[in-house]
């Protein structure tokens, strides 16, 4: 189990669960939940680092937001820095994944100095990913029309807990290579409920002015990039397009992954954090 504790930061009171042990690493998710029972992604790094694994405001036990706007991403970040500093931590590392990595994206944009290197997967540098016809999330995807179908059970408040769940695990298997083996991949306790009101900010606020493409070019922060090669939700072109933006990043590929390759090539993924523990070591 993670351990809880809580960090009385100048922006607010934020809940956070640590494991491992070696240098501070960041996680979190943009809209994301989390409790003593962890999270997959961040799972596969508690081997090689001390993970701090955060709430965000509206999340968990953390604080609430006094404005819609504390919800943005540079906001967020601003956050991220007032935990780093309560806990006492010179620099540490960041890795997010998908909406996760579009924030660490922006967190290495804004406070280069105060990051180690930074590990980023299924994620976009713009919202341009939103209309690829390789997304679930595009019109042109012959997905989108029962995408939609499910998010209208999952916001709807008159949906039963069953037809909530059987419609999340649908989404999910949209985004596993095999989804077949759906039951193996998720067997483990963890955690990371989706928070509809972090959802939404970043779905009608955030998103339709995220573009990040030009500030990447000037980012110090040594990075890896991955991605699934048939990711269903940020295609491989915008991790490719990540790898070439920033100046100091090394892009891997799953081969046999979709959108969770820390859980469909798990062996894999773990050598890559491994090799990304060593990053700067040298």
């Amino acid at each position: 189990m993670w351990q809880r504790e809580m960090a009385d930061t100048r922006r607010g009171k934020f809940e956070i669960f640590t494991r491992g042990e070696g240098s501070p690493l960041c996680i979190t998710h943009f809209y994301s939940e989390f409790n003593e029972r962890g999270y997959y992604f961040a799972d596969a790094f508690t081997g090689h680092f001390k993970v701090y694994l955060i709430n965000l405001k509206e999340t968990g036990k953390s604080c609430k937001a006094d404005s819609e706007r504390e919800l943005g991403m540079e906001e967020t970040c601003k956050d991220l820095e007032s935990v780093r500093e309560a806990l006492g931590i010179e620099k540490w590392g960041f890795a997010g994944h998908s909406a996760g990595g579009m924030l660490g994206l922006v967190y290495a944009a804004i406070f280069p100095r105060s990051l180690t290197k930074i590990l980023i997967g299924g994620a976009s540098a713009s919202k341009d990913y939103m209309e690829h016809e390789g997304s679930m999330y595009s019109p042109k995807s012959p997905l989108n029309k029962r995408l939609k179908a499910l998010f209208s059970i999952l916001k709807s408040p008159s949906s039963a807990k069953e037809e909530r769940a059987k419609a999340m695990r649908e989404w999910t298997e949209m985004s596993l290579y095999r989804p077949e083996k759906f039951e193996d991949y998720f067997s483990r306790p963890s955690s990371g409920r989706v928070v509809q009101k972090r959802l939404d900010y970043f779905s009608f606020h955030e998103l339709p002015n995220y573009d990040i493409r030009e500030k990447l070019k000037h980012v110090p922060v040594p990075a890896f990039i991955y991605c699934g090669k048939y990711d269903a939700q940020c295609p491989l072109p915008f991790s490719e397009e990540i790898h070439r933006l920033l100046p100091d990043s090394k892009l891997f590929v799953f081969n046999q992954s979709n959108h969770v390759p820390f859980l469909e090539e798990e062996d894999l993924f773990k050598e890559m954090v491994r090799q990304f523990a060593e990053l700067g070591n040298a």
